[in-house]
């Protein structure tokens, strides 16, 4: 595939909606994420797989429900603060946000499988246990602004090539470019629209998200003869995703005044908007098993999440002209509802626990993002966002380590790494995470706390030309803070 080709897809995506089109990268927005875990899990660098026996197995493997002895909850809070430095036409920027969630909530009932009088309590099925929670697995908080003097090209190109491709009828966006004067009708011989700017345009983007992914998570796992723990879970899972886009553009241009050019300054602003609400649910199956007191090794299969899900989504643009002229455009909204199916998941892993000092764990995930699919009743044609994620997305490896140190019968220390791989082919890069974090036990309580780093990058590209497309280098820091507070009983 060439990389034009990709380039052009990408920033299509990137810039438009219109007509219900280009829904390819909302598919892999709302397929990415971490499982839920307590802030124990996230000190080891969300390496929960093979552990067990935490309540990260409620959202997580739900095997490892079969190691619990006694009943326990416990509730999670979050501390988010996002920063994204940007890199456009050689100038730098950077914003930050931050926010405050609830990322995990759960329970364990511990219930005992009743043997006769004199029947060997360590061997066969010795317990079967039932937990319920919460837990948020995808977080949208951002801003992100970029700015730059472009030499090369206007939005204004780009609102030439929608009314050459698509024609100029009343209520489009092309048509919106004409009436403002950003493009004209040079050769009415020859139909072809072009931009009325100079070059040399001063160019500004300004992008504000919100929401994420949250599940309520179902799930009951059993324990056979202290070797074989095997569980089943269900989630039903809740999107919100808000996002707001203004693209602004100052220059000069060559306006038509009573048919005579004429040079007037101006400045636009595009803006988009988009809240998307959708519901789903998934379901996994998964397996723990212990062949020595010292090693744990776990797996688990995730289906894919079925969603069904509305999105609303408007643009406006406004323009206004040295000459004191001023134009408005929308909002122009449309609707769409729609069906998502994420990628199915595989996970394994392996803990090696020494004696009563901590614990080793690492674990592996694959997710095939290319295969994500959309659908829809609407008026909404999904063949050609289907083939865009074939095309533009790619299959990849998630991969945790970490280790629990027990300083003493009171104090636990953590530490852990994770990267999460990139699904798209081109124009962007994994996400790496270094995590720690300690733990304290009092009794029947308990008290974790955990802080991640994550830093990632991508490109984003605000309006597609082909080749002279403008393209703005995002590199992303995340600092997270968690806190579980536990209670056994």
């Amino acid at each position: 595939m060439k990389i034009k080709y990709i380039l052009s897809v990408i920033a299509i995506v990137a810039i438009t909606k219109t007509s219900f089109a280009q829904y390819s990268q909302d598919a892999i927005r709302f397929s990415t994420g971490e499982t839920g875990s307590t802030a124990r899990i996230k000190g080891v660098g969300n390496a929960g797989t093979a552990v067990g026996g935490d309540l990260s197995s409620v959202s997580g493997n739900p095997a490892g429900l079969g190691f619990f002895t006694s009943s326990e909850l416990s509730i999670t809070p979050e501390y988010n603060n996002t920063k994204v430095n940007s890199t456009f036409l050689g100038q730098g920027s950077s914003d930050t946000k931050s926010s405050g969630n609830l990322n995990h909530g759960a329970f364990v009932i511990y219930q005992q499988v009743n043997k006769p009088r004199g029947a060997d309590r360590t061997k066969g099925w010795l317990s079967v246990n039932y937990g319920g929670g919460y837990s948020r697995t995808n977080n949208y908080y951002e801003n992100i602004n970029y700015f730059g003097t472009n030499n090369t090209s206007s939005i204004n190109d780009y609102y030439a090539d929608q009314a050459n491709s698509f024609g100029t009828s009343q209520g489009t966006l092309a048509r919106a470019a004409l009436d403002h004067n950003l493009i004209d009708l040079y050769d009415p011989a020859n139909p072809v629209y072009k931009s009325n700017a100079y070059p040399g345009v001063d160019q500004e983007s300004s992008i504000i998200r919100s929401g994420g992914l949250s599940n309520l998570d179902f799930a009951v796992g059993g324990n056979y003869s202290n070797k074989f723990y095997i569980g089943l879970g269900v989630s039903f899972t809740n999107i919100r995703y808000n996002s707001l886009s203004r693209f602004y553009e100052d220059g000069t241009a060559s306006v038509l005044e009573n048919s005579i050019p004429t040079d007037r300054d101006y400045n636009s602003a595009f803006t988009q908007d988009q809240v998307t609400k959708g519901s789903g649910f998934n379901a996994r199956l998964g397996v723990i098993f212990k062949p020595v007191e010292a090693l744990r090794l776990g797996a688990t299969i995730t289906s894919p999440t079925w969603y069904n899900i509305d999105d609303s989504y408007s643009e406006s643009l406004d323009t206004r002209l040295s000459n004191g002229n001023s134009y408005e455009y929308g909002p122009q909204n449309y609707s769409l509802n729609y069906n998502l199916r994420t990628p199915l998941k595989v996970a394994g892993g392996a803990a090696v626990f020494i004696k009563k000092y901590g614990f080793i764990t690492g674990d592996i995930e694959y997710v095939d993002y290319s295969s994500a699919h959309l659908s829809s009743n609407d008026s909404y044609y999904a063949d050609d966002d289907n083939m865009n994620i074939k095309t533009l997305y790619q299959s990849t490896i998630n991969a945790h380590i970490g280790a629990e140190a027990r300083i003493n019968s009171m104090f636990l220390l953590r530490g852990g790494y994770g990267i999460q791989g990139d699904p798209q082919k081109n124009y962007g890069g994994d996400i790496k995470t270094v995590s720690g974090g300690i733990g304290l036990r009092f009794g029947a309580y308990y008290m974790d706390a955990a802080y991640t780093h994550s830093t990632g990058n991508k490109t984003i590209f605000p309006y597609e030309i082909g080749s002279l497309s403008p393209g703005a280098q995002l590199d992303k820091i995340t600092n997270n803070g968690y806190l579980t507070l536990g209670y056994r009983f």
